[in-house]
């Protein structure tokens, strides 16, 4: 997972570059119709120049797409000098390229490839940096930078003779590479003409069934757009002879006049055009999508969403450039790209259905400019039936987004960080934070992961510094994190993310600095944010900063006064202070980070002690220890490092459902006596509800 993470992380990269590229390819468009702007926009007038101009430099973002993402994964998954493997990257796929060129030039005929066609619709051939090859669009590019990522992680550091130095480092990856490079050209060769065979047969389907044709037509496009196949779906249509001569949208332009004055359906004028509807999601899925984005991400961070999402929404239903929106998600949580594809078809074919048809196939200015506006005198019903069911679409993707996103929590933009809602920031939290912000932020966290030496490597996504450390156990708890400024911390066995907002990629700079440095270096850089804490604590070099911290609930259920549980050693606090939970479910969790300093042996009982001292006892029932363990599936042993959130025991259904004997589960603080204690009553989930706040008595 931590994996899929990094590589969700490194794809953000590049589509952050789609926004304004779209907008500008857009707007050039517009500029360049004649339609609109009559003369000014003919082919000769300075005007159609400067904008063709423009046009073309937005293209680039678009068509050198799968250069862009070998350049941008090794930004994100690279473990060290990430810069040189960016280099070895564009160095190895462009050798790949004329590999792969030169076996389809000598023998493309054995490998079914004509390499004397055309580039482009249904040869399966393009350009890659003036090297003509093959199609293997933003899949092919990825594998290929995937194998130059292990090469450089693998090979980077490599000692050689000292006679051999010249060709340490990354001369001596994209030497490997280079070797490695031939046999992967020749088995694209040998696999990626059946791959692209496959799409002809799927386009001869397509154009003999009917409506439901339309629909699959739609959802084959938009499946493979992450793999850069779609193109071998709908350029043969749009843009050559699949469905009429020169392709759709040729056509459709050079009987513009006839289809305008006509009174006959447009569904029975150009029956072709169902197979250019796919813009109707580019227009009318942005504003479902937005908002269901909106309205589940944190409020805190609402802004942000909007700010992201909205320049993406707008190059999508302007320009039908859908990449900026589709792309934001897709690598995050790819159910809901398939969910999206299935509702870009439903939206196709119910369109084609209501009669809808004609060059549909960008954004709402070509729309204008090549429907709309023309045709409009005499096919305006139909327009406004389709633009009645694209907006009822958008309800449903609407819909359909926020259930998904909520049901199954998934991390959309605005989600990505912990729930600290549980933590109430003091002033002295502010004054950590600020010094966090300076130079020593980067060193604090590395001092919190266990020092340099702890350090495997290092990466970053969008709002998260990911770490992979040797030790767990030298990891400081989540509350230790949030006390320099973090936002919170995630681990996963030995995979730990710090989460530190939008900021990231200049921590990881420093990080990646301090990691270079002593540890006296580190000392000094640590210690101003350390002293600022103390003074403002109001503690001391000698007594150290006042410590308090929260206790989150370790069932699913809801809290109760411990004065209620029918049981007087724990009633009258026999044990210590606290409070009891009633449970919802079986799964208990560790309520604080800490050490498992007992597990009872009939399992029913656990007690952790914090680093700051706390020690805590879970007691699952009341006279459960008569089970004999029966029903109790412990998941840790005593010395175990656990953090909020860890399984502690699973408890069978037997033990939860019995009416006559409810399964309180006491939390008690067995030290209690050298703690202020706040209860907190109410509804609770498991490993995110503080149940309890202390704090040191002074």
């Amino acid at each position: 997972m931590q994996k899929v993470q990094r590589f969700g992380g490194a794809m953000f990269t590049p589509v952050l570059l789609f926004s304004f590229a779209g907008i500008m390819v857009g707007l050039s468009t517009l500029f360049m119709n004649q339609s609109i702007f009559g003369g000014l926009a003919a082919e000769e007038s300075l005007w159609y120049q400067i904008w063709f101009m423009i046009q073309e430099g937005a293209w680039m973002v678009f068509r050198q797409m799968p250069l862009l993402f070998v350049i941008g994964l090794p930004i994100g998954l690279a473990k060290k000098q990430n810069a040189r493997c960016v280099l070895e990257a564009f160095v190895i796929y462009i050798t790949f390229q004329y590999f792969l060129s030169a076996i389809l030039n000598f023998w493309g005929t054995g490998f079914g490839v004509d390499f004397a066609a055309e580039i482009g619709g249904a040869s399966g051939l393009t350009t890659v940096c003036g090297i003509k090859t093959l199609d293997t669009g933003m899949l092919g590019a990825l594998i290929i930078s995937g194998i130059v990522v292990w090469i450089h992680n693998r090979y980077f550091d490599t000692e050689l003779p000292e006679w051999l130095g010249i060709f340490s480092g990354s001369s001596f990856v994209v030497i490997v590479g280079f070797f490695v490079m031939m046999p992967a050209a020749f088995l694209f060769a040998l696999l990626w003409p059946r791959v692209q065979g496959a799409m002809l047969m799927l386009q001869e389907f397509f154009k003999s069934s009917g409506t439901i044709g339309v629909g699959l037509y739609a959802f084959c496009e938009k499946i493979l757009l992450p793999t850069g196949l779609h193109h071998f779906i709908y350029a043969p249509f749009t843009l050559d002879s699949a469905v009429v001569p020169g392709g759709i949208e040729a056509y459709w332009a050079l009987h513009l006049n006839e289809f305008a004055n006509s009174t006959q359906p447009l569904k029975e004028l150009f029956p072709a055009g169902g197979f250019e509807l796919f813009g109707n999601a580019k227009v009318f899925a942005p504003i479902g999508i937005t908002l269901a984005f909106y309205t589940t991400a944190k409020k805190e961070k609402r802004k942000q969403v909007l700010a992201l999402m909205i320049p993406a929404a707008l190059t999508a239903m302007l320009t039908g450039i859908t990449e900026p929106i589709e792309f934001t998600f897709l690598f995050i949580a790819p159910v809901l790209f398939v969910v999206h594809a299935l509702l870009c078809a439903c939206i196709n074919a119910v369109m084609y259905l209501a009669g809808v048809s004609g060059a549909f196939g960008n954004g709402l200015i070509a729309w204008l400019s090549l429907n709309w506006i023309p045709l409009g005198k005499n096919h305006w019903q139909t327009y406004v039936i389709q633009v009645a069911i694209g907006l009822l679409f958008s309800l449903i993707w609407f819909l359909v987004f926020r259930f998904l996103i909520k049901r199954f929590n998934f991390l959309t933009p605005g989600r990505e960080e912990d729930d600290t809602e549980a933590r109430l920031y003091t002033k002295k939290d502010y004054r950590a934070k600020q010094a966090g912000e300076g130079g020593s932020y980067a060193a604090q966290i590395l001092n919190l992961l266990g020092g340099t030496g702890n350090i495997l490597d290092v990466t970053n996504c969008a709002t998260r510094l990911r770490v992979n450390v040797r030790t767990r156990e030298l990891v400081h708890p989540e509350a230790d994190f949030k006390k320099i400024g973090a936002h919170g911390l995630s681990v996963n066995g030995t995979a730990i993310q710090v989460i530190v907002g939008l900021k990231v990629p200049k921590v990881r700079e420093e990080f990646e600095e301090c990691l270079t440095k002593s540890e006296d270096e580190l000392k000094q850089l640590c210690g101003t944010a350390e002293e600022e804490n103390i003074r403002e604590s109001g503690g001391d070099r000698e007594t150290g900063p006042v410590i308090e911290g929260c206790i989150y609930a370790p069932q699913n259920g809801r809290t109760l006064p411990l004065e209620q549980v029918p049981d007087d050693v724990f009633s009258q606090k026999v044990l210590g202070d606290g409070i009891a939970m009633l449970p919802e479910d079986g799964l208990i969790v560790a309520p604080v980070a800490g050490t498992v300093e007992v597990v009872a042996e009939t399992k029913h009982a656990y007690a952790i002690k914090t680093a700051d001292g706390l020690e805590l006892l879970i007691h699952i029932g009341l006279d459960t220890v008569n089970a004999g363990g029966e029903g109790f599936d412990a998941m840790v042993c005593p010395g175990d490092r656990v953090e909020v959130g860890s399984i502690l025991c699973r408890v069978s259904e037997g033990l939860l459902c019995n009416p006559d004997k409810p399964l309180y589960t006491p939390v008690i603080v067995a030290n209690s006596t050298e703690y202020k204690i706040e209860k907190l009553e109410g509804t609770a989930a498991a490993g995110k509800t503080c149940i309890m706040k202390y704090q040191v008595k002074k």
